[in-house]
């Protein structure tokens, strides 16, 4: 498992832990809050209602491929990692039930790798015989979630247009070279 940063948030009376791309994080913490911001990223939240455990990942594209360098975004790596993070923490498989988030179109010009994201996920979650819930998948608006691994209470906010100008602009400026001399980038 990824170090997670981890804060106690007095208002909420959590140990509220940031799950970011390529990350997993498990907890039997009753006052743990696993949260995220998705784009066309997906989270996979599950849970093992007896063992008292549970967590949550975060990736970035579907599937594997062989011999990829970031095999940690990849959506077949981060299932796996988050399942058998849970079996050692003692949870059982046969008892392991699923949410799924985001999945959404963030840039309507470019491929449509959150639906890619999306059936990858729920495919998976078939596959392994894996009960999913509940899912909140797909749309054009970016998500926060909050999972509590212990219940497996969920809360999504869909984040509004302002923030998906965010997610545009960092994908446009990303592919464009930085200007020469330019030690510091300023962005809101």
């Amino acid at each position: 498992m990824i170090q997670a940063r981890a804060y106690d948030d007095g208002a909420q009376a959590a140990r509220v832990i940031h799950v970011v791309q390529g990350e997993h994080v498990v907890s039997g913490d009753p006052g743990a809050m696993l949260t995220t911001v998705l784009g066309s990223c997906v989270s996979a939240c599950m849970r093992d209602p007896v063992s008292g455990v549970g967590g949550m990942n975060h990736f970035l594209l579907p599937g594997a491929l062989a011999g990829q360098a970031h095999e940690l975004e990849r959506g077949v790596h981060a299932m796996e990692l988050l399942i058998n993070a849970l079996l050692s923490a003692g949870a059982r498989r046969d008892r392991l039930e699923a949410k799924l988030f985001g999945g959404a179109r963030m840039m309507q010009n470019l491929s449509d790798i959150g639906a890619k994201n999306a059936a990858f996920a729920a495919d998976f979650l078939r596959q392994e015989r894996i009960a999913c819930h509940s899912e909140s998948l797909g749309g054009e608006s970016a998500r926060r979630i909050r999972y509590w691994p212990v219940s497996g209470r969920a809360k999504q906010l869909l984040l509004g247009q302002r923030e998906r100008d965010v997610f545009a602009r960092e994908i446009t400026n990303a592919a464009a070279p930085a200007p020469s001399g330019a030690d510091v980038e300023f962005f809101d």
